[in-house]
């Protein structure tokens, strides 16, 4: 079945029977699947030991039996469904509708360009971008591509750089073609030949209708072969067009240009390497031009009246600047009554309007072209973001891990799920589909969001497929169920015995206590997200969810982890962090499957907002978990357990798929056992390690082979020298020395880092000088200076860190000017200075100063148990300071 929904799914736009057809299998394939889970949960063996424990398999032996007659009459029932089922696929029409569907799609992209000229808005700079790429001197044929997502403007810009004159008597041949999803080249190049032969007023040759492809494109070659040519090749959905089409096109050095659009950043990028061309990725329109645009399309020109003025902002914050969204909502605004009662129920239903009306039917349609070009397995990740809130900030690896428990990852030969996983998301990134909200140091994604309006699209979608809903759904065939704040919507006589998945947002209120038994009805959970929620336990049902894959905690007041976690055996995450726990029982090394454990999280000093690291006690032999991607953060020592004792470190080394790890409480003793261990774990890629105490000895010199894939490294303790193998650590982008007290400059052992992009040293040095040599640090783009008690002065020479970002200082009592050569870092933006000397401060906040006039931003401020009380900013920019962020393995 889920094969046949694999194919059905590329072709459910062309045809609403098989939408119908694809619900119906879509619901069978879930009630079969949740009879094999039903079967396995009732199956579940009772592993108590003694009479009761006999008497319960006795019991148990009984219950298998009752158990495979239901199950099989179950069986029975649905497969006259599944029948009927694939005998209705017979019926469709598999292949002949689509050319159809899509000539009707061409239509409505060329209505997509009738836009008045009034209207445009923000075009005028990208404008002049792409002429200018179009018609310098370069005389190499260059590909340029224009990328965004649909209804960004794209073939409106493009449409507008065509027909500009400069463009039009630069070159000599002008072709424009659409290709969309499913072109066939033969139809494309007779549409290219057409268009020659037309412009210069001669007939296309009668062989044409009857040549093969290769003729054609010899043809052209041919045509083009002295001629300086601009091709637009609109709509492109993979690069197969473009590796398709080349050939066609000679490079006849006389600057000919192909100008293409496409809404895959990946397909962009590949279309212009070959030829080194230019890529041009399309804006959301400002605050400004998208309010332009709005009144023009609203109010014909004429001011917004004052009392619409809020509301109106309201419904086109929606639009996030997406000319498509802003022009369709203006439209369907413009037909309504000037009234604040109107406007007030068109913002409070947008949803419904959005979902229901046929005005925003055109819109739908144009954004959902991107929707029904995805692979399957992309559907159902994409389809998935509905169940997190608005404008919510999405993490990376909370997404990632949430995927893989559903099942939704695909295993590929060479590859970890979470690999995969990142290759989906990357995917739907280059699709834009989803948005980059933040990203990691080394510009890889750390957060994500989506678009309002592309929200609401998914919402429908997912709850047409009965994937997911919100709180206000009441069908007991939602598979997932999101719960935004409140939870009084719950209605206590709706069956949720079909839920596999259940996540919280925001829930602080009393009655989520109360309402957590019935929730938790559905044995067949294979998700729990209880993040934030009011609980100072873990509920008793969660160790009945036998299916149960991740189970999270996070910033709750558990305190406990019972012994009944074993019988989760097929627990994949646990998400503990920011809780009361500080032990994990015995019985969690049954759980094999484990991939991430979590439990850690850091006390805030008052008195200078520094955080100390928190982790948890491990249990006897933690390195029988050998599936472990991640554990944070474990405390080393001595274990004891039923086979006698061990110590963690050594523990450590047997745990070799781990990616992440951060240990706390080290001992100077088990320095060498535990740099034995790192050896042993060549997968690393972020490592944090912490000393017992702050000035206990950090012993790591015996590592001889550093994991050559790490990426992140914290070090929290003092060291007597800095690790020899550091210098090795060539994929390094972080490192963070905390109390180091190193007596000489560190900077010389990291400057010849080739990929270092952030230093952090905190009470790292207490020697009186640092200097960032000229030629070192080619690849830093942040570096903080924390409570360096004796650090006098600081030397920049020129050519050091050419494309530094960012300088932090903080608690540098002693440093009373700024760093020699500062002016060398001409791409520094920020200069963040925070409990630093008045010396330093006083002469910078006056104006006109010299010395920082080249860094758009600086902050100056002081903390006060643990928060900033008072700042400025200079160049008149206030701006909240934020606490210099700490690493987090998590």
């Amino acid at each position: 079945m889920r094969a046949f929904l694999s194919v059905a799914d590329a072709k459910e736009e062309r045809d609403p029977l098989l939408q119908v057809w694809i619900k119906q299998v879509r619901e069978v394939a879930y009630d079969t699947e949740d009879i094999l889970d039903e079967f396995i949960l009732r199956l579940a063996n009772n592993n108590s030991d003694g009479f009761f424990g006999s008497l319960n398999r006795i019991t148990w032996c009984v219950k298998k039996i009752k158990a495979r007659h239901q199950i099989a009459s179950k069986i029975h029932r649905i497969r006259p469904r599944i029948d009927n089922i694939f005998q209705d696929y017979g019926r469709f029409d598999h292949g002949s509708s689509s050319t159809v569907i899509n000539n009707s799609w061409l239509d409505r992209r060329w209505d997509a360009l009738l836009i008045e000229e009034a209207e445009l808005v923000g075009i005028e700079q990208p404008k002049r971008q792409l002429i200018s790429w179009l018609v310098n001197d370069d005389s190499g044929l260059k590909v340029v591509s224009v990328a965004g997502m649909g209804g960004s403007g794209k073939t409106t810009l493009v449409k507008k750089v065509y027909e500009d004159t400069k463009v039009k008597t630069h070159f000599q041949s002008h072709v424009w073609i659409t290709v969309s999803q499913s072109f066939k080249i033969e139809e494309l190049l007779k549409h290219i030949i057409q268009q020659l032969f037309d412009e210069v007023k001669q007939a296309v040759p009668q062989a044409v209708e009857t040549m093969a492809s290769h003729s054609m494109k010899e043809l052209i070659r041919e045509f083009l072969r002295q001629s300086r040519y601009v091709l637009v090749l609109d709509d492109v959905w993979s690069s197969d067009a473009w590796i398709a089409m080349e050939i066609a096109l000679p490079d006849n050095s006389r600057g000919s240009r192909v100008l293409l659009t496409t809404r895959d950043l990946d397909i962009a990028s590949a279309c212009c390497l070959k030829t080194r061309g230019k890529k041009y990725t399309m804006n959301a329109l400002s605050p400004q031009e998208s309010w332009t645009l709005f009144c023009r399309k609203v109010f014909q020109g004429t001011d917004c009246p004052q009392p619409l003025y809020p509301l109106s902002k309201c419904i086109l914050e929606k639009c996030e600047g997406l000319p498509l969204a802003i022009v369709t909502m203006g439209g369907f605004l413009a037909t309504k009554d000037r009234r604040v009662e109107e406007w007030d129920m068109v913002w409070r239903s947008l949803g419904d309007e959005l979902e229901s009306n046929d005005q925003f039917g055109f819109m739908k349609r144009i954004l959902f072209l991107s929707y029904f070009d995805l692979p399957s397995h992309l559907k159902v990740c994409l389809l998935y973001l509905s169940v997190f809130p608005e404008d919510y900030e999405i993490e990376k690896m909370r997404l990632i891990r949430l995927w893989i428990a559903e099942g939704f990852v695909q295993v590929r030969e060479g590859k970890t799920l979470e690999e995969v996983a990142e290759n989906y998301l990357n995917n739907l990134v280059n699709r834009s589909w989803v948005q980059v909200a933040n990203t990691t140091r080394d510009g890889r994604l750390g957060t994500c969001r989506v678009h309002d309006i592309l929200r609401e699209m998914i919402l429908s979608k997912s709850r047409e497929q009965s994937i997911g809903t919100i709180i206000s759904g009441h069908d007991a065939k939602w598979r997932c169920l999101a719960i935004h704040n409140y939870v009084e919507n719950i209605h206590k006589s709706e069956s949720y015995s079909r839920l596999r998945s259940l996540l919280i947002f925001g829930v602080e209120d009393p009655y989520f206590k109360s309402s957590i038994s019935m929730l938790l009805s559905s044995r067949l959970l294979k998700v729990l997200d209880l993040k934030g929620a009011p609980l100072e336990e873990i509920p008793k049902l969660v160790f009945t969810l036998i299916h149960l894959r991740y189970l999270s905690m996070r910033r709750t007041n558990v305190r406990l982890v019972p012994k009944s976690i074993r019988k989760l055996q097929n627990l994949e995450t646990l998400d503990l962090k920011d809780t009361y726990v500080t032990e994990l029982p015995a019985e969690i090394l049954r759980l094999r499957k484990l991939r991430y454990i979590l439990v850690y999280g850091y006390v805030t000093n008052i008195d200078d907002g520094t955080p100390s690291p928190r982790g948890f006690k491990a249990p006897y032999k933690i390195g029988d978990l050998i599936s472990l991607q991640k554990l944070c953060c474990i405390e080393a020592g001595e274990i004891t357990g039923s086979g006698g004792s061990c110590n963690t470190v050594t523990e450590i080394g047997k745990l070799t798929q781990l990616r992440k790890l951060g240990i706390a409480e080290l001992r100077r003793k088990d320095g060498t056992a535990f740099c034995s261990s790192i050896e042993k774990l060549r997968n690393l890629r972020s490592l944090a390690v912490y000393s017992f105490t702050e000035d206990e000895i950090l012993d790591l010199q015996s590592l001889s082979s550093a994991p050559q894939f790490l990426r992140t490294l914290v070090l929290g303790g003092r060291l007597e020298k800095l690790p020899q193998w550091i210098p090795s650590l060539h994929s390094l982008i972080k490192i963070q020395l905390w109390y180091s007290q190193l007596g000489y400059d560190p900077l010389q052992s990291l400057e010849a880092l080739p990929d270092l992009e952030e230093i952090v040293l905190f009470r790292a040095y207490e020697g009186e000088s640092l200097t960032f040599k000229a030629g070192g640090f080619q690849r830093l783009k942040e570096f903080g200076l924390v409570q360096l008690k004796g650090l006098r002065s600081v030397t920049v020479e020129d050519g050091a860190m050419r494309h530094l970002k960012q300088i932090h200082f903080q608690g540098c009592e002693l440093v009373d000017e700024l760093p020699s050569g500062l002016r060398h870092l001409t791409n520094l933006q920020l200069l963040r200075l925070i409990d630093m000397p008045d010396k330093l401060t006083t002469p910078l906040q006056g104006q006109g100063n010299s010395n920082i006039a080249h860094i758009p931003n600086v902050w100056i401020g002081v903390v006060k148990e643990g928060v900033f009380q008072q700042y400025l900013v200079h160049q008149v920019q206030k701006i909240r300071l934020q606490v210099l962020e700490v690493t987090a393995v998590g």
